[in-house]
């Protein structure tokens, strides 16, 4: 799959990650409470967040963007994962000083329409704790619905974790 495309909305944009966003957004992935329902602890330190990102960056099927309001640091990442043909899954985090001001929002809805439109996708999930109320809130906010829950789904530093799974079907 190619690089993330730029995608730029009201207020946001989202451009590529790189390694070098490591130092922006280990203030999310350092923070041991926004980081208490990702599949790992908090990142010790800025090399852990730079490790991380090209772990993510080397993934095949995934196009991954940071979270910026004009296309300097990065306020936050997103990705989107083809899991196979015609389905994707998304995961975002934002770190702690831009939640709450729209653009988990805003990116969620520029990387579904890209989702949909560029890629062809016609379904689209999400995976999230269901102790995740913001993220929850975030999916079904934004069209996405509940299908199921998966129990014991994910081993986690916090222990077994269920899976509440969302998705947006192509209309």
């Amino acid at each position: 799959m190619s690089a993330a495309p730029r995608l730029e909305g009201q207020d946001i944009v989202l451009r590529a990650l790189e390694e070098a966003d490591a130092e922006a957004l280990f203030v999310a992935h350092g923070d041991e409470a926004t980081h208490t329902y990702w599949s790992s602890p908090a990142h010790k330190d800025v090399e852990e967040t730079r490790a991380d990102i090209a772990e993510t960056l080397a993934i095949a099927n995934a196009q991954v963007w940071s979270i910026t309001e004009s296309g300097g640091a990065a306020m936050g990442r997103i990705g989107l994962f083809v899991l196979r043909e015609g389905v994707g899954e998304i995961g975002i985090i934002l770190r702690p000083d831009a939640a709450g001001r729209g653009f988990a929002s805003k990116a969620l809805k520029l990387v579904v329409a890209h989702g949909f439109d560029a890629l062809g996708l016609h379904r689209i999930v999400a995976d999230i704790d269901p102790d995740n109320s913001a993220s929850l809130n975030l999916f079904l906010r934004n069209g996405f619905a509940r299908e199921g829950l998966l129990r014991a789904n994910w081993k986690t530093h916090i222990g077994l974790r269920d899976t509440v799974l969302l998705a947006k079907l192509r209309s």
